[in-house]
């Protein structure tokens, strides 16, 4: 078996690449690597899936064989697991997700004991002995409970912020059919909002089914049918979030990062007037952000990566163009939440509709084509002649005004083709055309 972290915890198919067996030895071997004395605190949720469950009671049997309490949070949003670790002094936390993945997916992530993802290192520690053939004890030895109103601890925690008013808004929220789906609807509400609710009927395994921020058309034709003044959309786990303003046109994780860092520095919060973004960020956030006297520093896909450069240099606003937003002032990881809140606040703030806002920032044509690719064969485009020739080749035609990115998924079977340039028609069938070379090559 190959590793088991990928690019956001550990996901795969229920009952195939994850089931009840690992699950135990993770929260057995988590235990004795995140644990820092006797009789350790664990924070444990999950989404909506019906697998997640039956993954967490394998999670408590290995917990509390290591000797951990547990404490059960049910049904939350992953940014609520940092905020329970903080409030319960636990020694780490545990979440039950395949974030935007289909329902027959699941995965888990864990949390230190400050609520940040763990590094890499830390992940091996925990890996090397799951994979080895070093038996658990069976007897069980710490106890498991469930903690009263942890989404209510959730809301407060993003309610006890100076919030404008959004009386007069009607605001459309895709819940993705997932964690989300309680708590959305009732934040908005409270904050003033008129609020239309759609994706918040999980059953177990509608998550992310047509809905959710990876399925933003939904959200877009809902805020018109609605005559919504904006919305937004979160995906499975509430990490992410998309925007659509009053048009029904998207408003990414690029332009939210580029509309929360100036507010930030209109305020004087944005430290180092700097902020971190992925190798997927379009060219007009780069653009933008120089226009506003700003800068920016750039890791490679994947939230746990922009969050080491953030805290590695001092800065406090990184995310990713799919809509993980990570704001340390507020949350120590991406919040679907407080993102909303914040674009929530800057709109009603500035007195203009969404789409002017949105607008402020133009956005270069970029196609992303997936190649199917098997997991074991996912990197070796790298040392093929003929796909790097094609490259350079696409490279060349662009002269500068565009860009290729060729990246392998941390979490699914596939090789991500990224082209982004001037002209749309012409970088769509080169995407295409690069993604079948690598599907032709690999399979």
């Amino acid at each position: 078996m190959g590793r088991l972290f990928g690019t956001d915890g550990i996901r795969g198919i229920y009952g195939e690449d994850l089931n009840d067996t690992l699950a135990k030895r993770l929260g057995f071997f988590g235990t004795k690597v995140l644990a820092e004395g006797d009789n350790p605190k664990v924070i444990l949720a999950m989404d909506t899936r019906e697998s997640s469950p039956l993954i967490e009671s394998a999670l408590v049997d290995g917990v509390t064989a290591a000797g951990g309490e547990v404490l059960l949070a049910g049904v939350i949003p992953t940014p609520a697991v940092p905020v329970l670790i903080r409030k319960f002094g636990a020694d780490f936390g545990i979440m039950i997700t395949a974030s935007h993945n289909p329902y027959e997916f699941n995965g888990i992530k864990f949390f230190d004991k400050n609520g940040y993802k763990l590094k890499e290192e830390k992940e091996l520690e925990i890996e090397e002995p799951v994979l080895s053939e070093e038996v658990i004890n069976v007897d069980l030895k710490g106890e498991a409970q469930s903690i009263e109103s942890a989404e209510k601890i959730y809301l407060d925690f993003l309610l006890d912020h100076d919030h404008k008013s959004l009386n007069g808004k009607k605001i459309v929220l895709d819940c993705s059919n997932g964690a989300t789906s309680e708590i959305a609807e009732d934040y908005f509400t409270q904050l003033g909002a008129e609020v239309v609710a759609v994706g918040a009927e999980p059953n177990g395994r509608n998550i992310n089914d047509g809905v959710g921020s990876t399925h933003i058309k939904n959200l877009c034709n809902y805020v018109i049918k609605e005559n919504g003044d904006f919305g937004f959309a979160f995906d499975g786990d509430g990490d992410r979030c998309l925007a659509v303003d009053e048009t029904g046109e998207v408003i990414d994780g690029d332009k939210i990062m580029y509309l929360i860092s100036k507010k930030l520095k209109e305020n004087g919060d944005l430290k180092k007037d700097k902020i971190v973004i992925t190798v997927m960020s379009n060219i007009g956030l780069i653009e933008a952000l120089q226009n506003e006297g700003l800068d920016f520093s750039r890791t490679d896909v994947g939230d746990h990566l922009v969050l080491e450069e953030m805290l590695e240099n001092g800065y406090n606003l990184g995310g990713e163009q799919s809509g993980h937003i990570i704001l340390l002032d507020r949350n120590s990881t991406g919040d679907g939440m407080i993102a909303a809140s914040e674009i929530a606040d800057i709109i009603v703030s500035s007195g203009k509709k969404a789409s002017e806002l949105s607008n402020q920032m133009k956005v270069y044509p970029q196609v992303l084509e997936n190649a199917k690719v098997p997991n074991d064969k996912k990197d070796m485009y790298l040392e093929d002649e003929e796909i790097q020739k094609e490259i350079d080749r696409l490279e060349k035609d662009f002269n500068g005004k565009g860009r290729v990115l060729i990246r392998p998924s941390g979490t699914e079977p596939l090789v991500r083709v990224m082209i982004e340039g001037e002209d749309q028609d012409v970088i769509t069938k080169r995407a295409k055309s690069l993604a079948r070379l690598i599907e032709e090559k690999f399979n």
